[in-house]
């Protein structure tokens, strides 16, 4: 699936790709509209009816990713609730595999996620993934998520690779997109991001679903 001799650099999104997607899937599913739905005298179905058009309209937006923004717009402590569901926090199969594989090479390798650093520092110490990787990079830090071009000319400037020999495992098709329009030139989805739910139909990228599909050559 890859000519690991054309790649220098190795860019992986965390949530969906590493990790699995179901803990966030439960997290702002359900587990927030519970407790957004007890604080505020609602049904959990009137919570839901309230809260899925709030999130809709900021996909794509740094704010659906950053605790801080949601905590003040819900009146919820979202930082402390995503610590009391910490355990179901999950690495995806073969992820580690990978990891060791690709580290050993000398290659340069970097955790590229719109995680807000709440998030993501949660995550790392309880995953202990922070070991395998060069840098660690959120998109907080560039004022703009992974889904806008700007993040990747950002991203080019002050962690420099070269985009024809670098490649990028993100399981966001809008953040393939915006990568591929940078000129990013290996792109791989990701095909089963939450272990619970079905594999899905990827059209318009090359897909993993279980990384020891990258081990070859390696």
């Amino acid at each position: 699936m890859i000519d690991w001799n054309k790649i220098d650099t190795v860019l992986l999104d965390m949530d969906g790709t590493l990790l699995d997607l179901n803990f966030d899937n439960h997290f702002w599913k359900e587990f927030v509209p519970l407790n957004y739905a007890e604080k505020n005298g609602l049904t959990l179905e009137e919570a839901k009816e309230r809260l899925i058009p709030l999130f809709k309209s900021m996909e794509g937006k740094l704010e659906w990713y950053c605790l801080d923004y949601w905590s003040r717009a819900l009146e919820l402590d979202i930082a402390g609730l995503k610590a009391e569901i910490a355990g179901l926090i999950g690495v995806l199969p073969h992820v580690a595999e990978f990891l060791e594989a690709v580290r050993r090479t000398p290659r340069k390798v970097l955790l590229v996620t719109n995680a807000h650093p709440g998030s993501l520092g949660l995550k790392m110490e309880k995953t202990c993934l922070h070991a395998f990787f060069d840098e660690i990079v959120s998109s907080h830090a560039s004022g703009r998520p992974k889904e806008h071009p700007g993040f990747w000319d950002w991203l080019s400037r002050y962690h420099p690779f070269d985009k024809r020999r670098t490649l990028l495992i993100d399981d966001s098709l809008a953040v393939l997109n915006s990568a591929r329009t940078f000129g990013i030139e290996h792109l791989l989805s990701v095909s089963r991001p939450d272990s619970r739910q079905p594999k899905k139909v990827i059209i318009d990228y090359r897909a993993i679903e279980d990384f020891r599909e990258l081990m070859l050559g390696l």
